[in-house]
C-alpha cells in the first residue's frame, strides 16, 4: 500500500494496522520496535484525522511518546492535551482513554507497553467526531 504523506517519525512506519483497524477512525500504521514479556515497543503512526477508540488496558501501564507531527491524547475526566514530538504521557492500567492524530496532520508516537499478569485491552467507543473536529 503506497501511502499519501510523508512518515513523521525518525522511526519506520510498518505496514497498515489492520489487525486493529475496526478500532481506529481512519489508516494508522504500526511498526514492532522490539520487547520481551515484560516490555513492548512499537511505533504507531496515524494519518492526518485518524484516532484510536477509546480504550482500557487492564493490567499494563502504556506509555506513548510523541515522535513526530502532531497528536492529541485524552484520559476520561480530563482534557484532551496536544501531543508534538518530546511530549510523553503515561496512562496507569485501567484508565479509559485515546489517541491519535490531528485532523489536519499526521502523528507518530512510540507505545510502551508495560504489562503485567492477565494484561488485556478493552475497546470501547469512537471518540466523539464533532468535538475531535473541534480540536484544529
Amino acid at each position: 500500500m503506497t501511502t499519501t504523506f510523508t512518515n513523521p517519525s525518525p522511526f519506520t512506519m510498518g505496514h497498515p494496522n489492520d489487525a486493529y483497524a475496526q478500532y481506529f477512525e481512519g489508516q494508522s500504521y504500526l511498526a514492532p520496535l522490539g520487547g520481551n514479556d515484560n516490555v513492548s515497543i512499537s511505533n504507531v503512526t496515524f494519518e492526518a484525522g485518524c484516532t484510536n477508540h477509546w480504550h482500557i488496558h487492564h493490567n499494563a501501564t502504556q506509555i506513548l511518546i510523541a515522535v513526530g507531527g502532531r497528536g492529541y491524547c485524552q484520559l476520561e475526566g480530563e482534557p484532551v492535551r496536544e501531543l508534538r514530538p518530546g511530549d510523553v504521557v503515561v496512562v496507569p492500567p485501567e484508565t479509559k482513554h485515546w489517541h491519535g492524530a490531528s485532523p489536519n496532520e499526521p502523528f507518530s508516537h512510540l507505545a510502551v507497553m508495560v504489562p503485567k499478569e492477565n494484561a488485556s485491552n478493552e475497546w470501547l467507543e469512537p471518540v466523539d467526531q464533532e468535538e475531535y473536529a473541534k480540536l484544529n
